[in-house]
């Protein structure tokens, strides 16, 4: 082990590079990145283990940062290992630096995952530990790395925090070590005007190993982590008790440690002395970017030494590999995203099934295809139909990660982040389930998986006021004009950063699932029927008209010299179709367009969306959800005919009544639109 006064002297420098950053860009937070500082400098330049030289070695062992607006602490300790510049430190918050206010996913940097609301990056950190365990009860110890997370007191407050120790705890994840900065600060208050609960009886409780020490003693956390590293079944929670702003004190030289003020706002602005605070913890003032020789040799020698540790396990790989080449292949084809190829054509319907229905029929193919794909519901699976996979396999336990499916429970957000946690690992691909209007408890997640680009497959069912009888309260009026604009928001890399896909027939829902199966650049939505739903008139081959929903939007059938376009998503069509049908009789001549999603309409030429939905034509739109969910497609020369209330309870047939939406009350309107 080296020095302790080297390692306390390196700390001291992350402290410095901290409370530099922040104070340079008049913005950020220096207290929580002062006082975890001791941890962080341990962890990287002692325990965890990655290869320098390749950021994405697939056995490597990951760091998930959940206390994002501890970035300083990060980006610094990651700078001494090389991963950033000084010059980087120099412009955290600028624009176009690689160091924003809150860590953002960059693998070539050392960055596992983004950093955003409280308690989501120690979920990642679950989903990627679960990930990790299912990796290596297929691939054995050559896939056997440990999964390293940093929570702060917010953290801990979020509610997310009890689906993420539950599961945790319940699966028995002892390749995850959770390092808990507790400092009794946050951000407004101290935490003991908030909470008195009992952190540690807690996680006990959900069968976590608990580890209570001075989170500034080096040979207490050297102790904890090797105690964590050599548990055998559970989870560990090592909780730090340390010192907000650790080091920080005014001109006199008092001190300014354990104070709500650093929190949040530089040093200067916090009534702290930030030339005094550098000289107090040996630093130079006039140089407080500078990095410490005792600091660049430690970091020099944990890279020396983990070119050893990988060098050693690479070696390991290659007898494993020729002892097993197949295994090889798939290891490789598993982290490279590699999809098996899918006989979607063949894929055989039931007619006239509720598209959830149909969803369930295509999840039982991927299940027997493809070996790496772990689908999880929150208590759901045989009614949002995620059991069709369920059916061709078997449920991860404790003990046995054998099984591709999470039964989560009762927490849809906590559920979204785990699954995002395994696809951040790599290696497998992910889906996850429950009631449509119970996104609501996961648009912080599915924002997350936006901005990351994470291609995570959302599954939400029962989609319109037609769940009928549990009535308003389960009724998803407004959700797909919310999730929609996800489609609207452009990513970073410039595409849209959501595919959002509501299919019109079984044979549009096979389609979705190739279309959300093939897309690996963002995350895809299936936003699917609870009840039956005619299927849409083929012309000769239905599979092969339905390709082109791969546009976003297509004519599914029309009349010679048409009066009216009829357009819709999901259920709707067939209703259309049904009018189309009664208006016929009358001498009206529609076309029908199905539209599973306007973002990707939206992305074709514009020579194929004026074939479409020409501009000079009426147009007449039809949603069970807000009006405003096609208008954008209707503009002005139309109607759209939605629900722009919360629903009723009722069976769906009399709702459909009630609320204007049978083929007779449809044709109706259309007529009141051309007339």
């Amino acid at each position: 082990m080296n020095d302790i006064k080297i390692i306390s002297k390196a700390a001291d420098n992350i402290r410095i590079l901290s409370a530099a950053m922040v104070e340079k860009a008049n913005s950020g937070h220096p207290g929580g990145a002062m006082g975890g500082a001791d941890f962080i400098n341990v962890l990287f330049s002692e325990y965890i283990e990655y290869d320098p030289l390749n950021p994405e070695w697939e056995n490597r062992d990951r760091f998930f940062l959940d206390p994002g607006h501890m970035s300083p602490m990060l980006y610094s300790t990651l700078a001494l290992t090389g991963k950033f510049s000084i010059d980087d430190l120099k412009q955290f918050r600028q624009w176009g630096s690689v160091t924003p206010g809150h860590p953002e996913r960059d693998l070539s940097r050392g960055i596992e995952n983004t950093s955003g609301p409280l308690g989501q990056g120690h979920t990642f950190a679950v989903g990627a530990a679960i990930a990790a365990k299912f990796l290596q009860h297929r691939f054995g110890e050559i896939m056997s790395h440990k999964i390293y997370t940093f929570i702060s007191d917010g953290g801990v407050q979020e509610e997310i925090s009890q689906g993420a120790g539950r599961i945790a705890g319940h699966l028995g994840l002892n390749n995850l070590i959770m390092f808990y900065d507790s400092n009794g600060i946050q951000l407004s208050t101290e935490t003991s005007e908030v909470t008195q609960e009992d952190v540690a009886a807690k996680y006990k409780a959900w069968g976590w190993r608990v580890i209570e020490i001075d989170g500034h003693n080096i040979a207490q956390i050297r102790a904890a982590l090797d105690g964590a590293k050599s548990e055998k079944e559970k989870p560990t929670l090592i909780i730090g008790k340390t010192i907000m702003g650790k080091g920080a004190c005014k001109s006199d030289g008092s001190s300014m440690e354990g104070t709500t003020a650093t929190h949040e706002q530089p040093l200067s602005a916090a009534g702290a002395c930030f030339d005094s605070t550098i000289k107090n913890l040996g630093g130079d003032p006039s140089d407080p970017f500078a990095i410490f020789p005792e600091t660049e040799m430690l970091y020099a020698k944990r890279t020396s030494e983990l070119n050893t540790i990988v060098a050693r396990k690479k070696v390991k790989k290659s007898v494993w590999a020729k002892a097993n080449l197949e295994l090889e292949v798939k290891l490789t084809s598993w982290f490279a995203g590699e999809l098996p190829v899918i006989d979607w054509g063949n894929i055989e319907q039931k007619a006239d099934q509720a598209t959830r229905t149909a969803s369930s029929t295509v999840l039982g193919v991927l299940a027997k295809g493809i070996e790496n794909m772990i689908v999880s519901s929150a208590d759901l699976s045989n009614s949002d139909k995620t059991d069709g996979f369920l059916k061709c396999t078997r449920s991860i336990q404790k003990n046995d990660f054998g099984g591709k499916f999470l039964q989560a429970g009762v927490c849809e957000l906590t559920m979204a982040c785990l699954c995002i946690g395994m696809t951040l690992h790599g290696g497998v691909v992910t889906a996850c389930g429950t009631f449509f209007v119970f996104s609501d408890y996961m648009k912080p997640a599915v924002r997350m998986a936006a901005l990351m680009e994470i291609p995570i497959k959302f599954i939400w069912t029962h989609d319109a006021f037609r769940v009928g009888e549990d009535g308003p309260t389960h009724e998803p009026v407004e959700h797909e004009a919310q999730i929609r604009l996800m489609e609207k928001l452009q990513n970073h890399s410039g595409q849209n950063s959501m595919l959002v896909l509501r299919p019109a027939d079984v044979t549009e829902t096979t389609m979705a699932w190739k279309m959300a199966m093939e897309n690996k650049k963002t995350p895809s939505a299936l936003i699917l029927s609870r009840q039956n739903i005619n299927d849409l008139p083929p012309h000769a081959n239905r599979y092969k008209e339905a390709l082109e929903a791969q546009k976003g939007a297509y004519i599914v059938c029309e009349n010679d010299r048409y009066d009216v376009i009829l357009l819709a998503s999901g259920s709707e069509v067939s209703t259309l179709v049904d009018a189309a049908n009664i208006l016929k009789d009358k001498g009206i001549k529609s076309r029908i367009v199905s539209v599973p999603s306007e973002g990707l309409f939206r992305s074709q030429s514009k020579e194929y969306q004026e074939s479409v939905i020409p501009a000079d034509k009426k147009i007449f739109g039809l949603t069970a959800g807000l009006s405003v969910t096609l208008e954008g497609l209707v503009g002005n020369n139309g109607k759209v005919w939605g629900l722009n209330s919360f629903g009723f309870s009722a069976p769906y047939t009399v709702l459909d009544e009630k609320l204007g939406f049978t083929a007779i009350q449809v044709a109706r309107q259309i007529e009141n639109l051309l007339n």
